[in-house]
C-alpha cells in the first residue's frame, strides 16, 4: 500500500512540473543514462576542466596524478558506488582511469550541485562523504610513511577485500582486477617488491591463489595482524572496521 501511495505521488508530481524529492545521492543519478568505457580508457584527465561529476555504476576506475619527473602515483581505486569528480576547483586535479570495463552515470556540476541545494536532505550524505575521503586520504599518509613493504601490501589486501563485501562480514576471497605495477604505483614500491612480498605471503600460508586474478585468505588473523594497524580479527569479525574510500579528497 506504502508503495502503491509513493508511485502515486510520484506520478502527480510529474503532471504537476514537480520534481520528485531526492533522499540519497544515488538517486541524484538515477535518471541519466550509463555511458561504458574500455579497459585502459580515461574518464578525464588531469588538468581537464572539471565540468561533471560521475558514479561508478559497474567496474573499478583508477585515480592517479604523474608527478614532475614523469611517474604515475595511484591515490585510490574506486568502486561501483562511488563517486568521482567532486572538484573544488576549476580543473581536476588527478585523472581517472579504467581498470576492468567500466560503467558510469554523468552529470554538470551545476546539476549536481542545484540538486544539493535543492534538497537539504542530501548535503549530510555528501559531507559524510568527504569527510570518509579525507580520512582515506590520512591513512594513506600512513601507509606510504611509516609502514613497511610488507604492512603495506597486507593492507592493501585488507582495503580490497573490505571494499569488495561493503558493510558485510568481510569475505574469504580478494579479486584483484589491477596490475602488480597498479598496486606498486599506490603502495609506494616496485613491482619486484610487491611481487616477492606477495610470494612470501603465499609461502607462509597467509593467501592462497585462487584464479589468475584473485587469492583465498587463508589466515585472515594473520593478514590483519601483518597490517601493522593493531586491530584484532574480532573487531574484523563483528564488521566494526570502518570501510573508506582509497582516494584523496576531491
Amino acid at each position: 500500500m506504502l508503495s502503491t501511495v509513493n508511485h502515486a505521488h510520484s506520478a502527480f508530481a510529474a503532471v504537476a512540473g514537480m520534481k520528485p524529492q531526492l533522499s540519497t545521492l544515488d538517486e541524484v543519478f538515477a535518471s541519466v543514462p550509463r555511458e561504458s568505457l574500455e579497459v585502459g580508457e580515461g574518464l578525464f584527465w588531469q588538468g581537464d576542466r572539471a565540468q561533471h561529476v560521475f558514479e561508478v555504476t559497474e567496474g573499478v576506475l583508477r585515480i592517479f596524478k604523474i608527478i614532475g619527473d614523469g611517474r604515475r602515483v595511484i591515490t585510490g581505486f574506486l568502486y561501483a558506488g562511488d563517486m568521482v569528480g567532486l572538484s573544488l576547483k576549476d580543473i581536476y586535479i588527478y585523472s581517472a582511469e579504467a581498470v576492468t570495463p567500466v560503467k558510469v552515470r554523468r552529470l554538470t556540476r551545476k546539476a549536481f550541485q542545484d540538486a544539493i541545494e535543492n534538497a537539504p536532505e542530501l548535503r549530510p550524505q555528501l559531507f559524510a562523504l568527504l569527510c570518509d575521503e579525507m580520512a582515506a586520504a590520512q591513512d594513506q599518509m600512513v601507509l606510504l610513511s611509516r609502514k613497511s613493504a610488507e604492512e603495506r601490501v597486507c593492507s592493501f589486501l585488507m582495503l580490497i577485500a573490505r571494499r569488495m563485501h561493503g558493510a558485510q562480514q568481510i569475505g574469504r576471497i580478494i579479486q584483484l582486477p589491477m596490475s602488480r605495477q597498479d598496486m606498486a604505483d599506490y603502495l609506494g614500491l616496485t613491482i619486484e617488491t610487491v611481487s616477492r612480498t606477495i610470494t612470501r605471503l603465499i609461502s607462509r600460508g597467509v593467501i592462497t591463489p585462487n584464479g589468475r586474478h584473485a587469492f583465498d585468505i587463508a589466515k585472515p588473523g594473520k593478514l590483519l595482524a601483518l597490517c601493522g594497524d593493531g586491530d584484532s580479527y574480532e573487531d574484523l569479525c563483528e564488521g566494526s572496521l570502518k570501510t573508506r574510500q582509497a582516494v584523496w579528497p576531491h
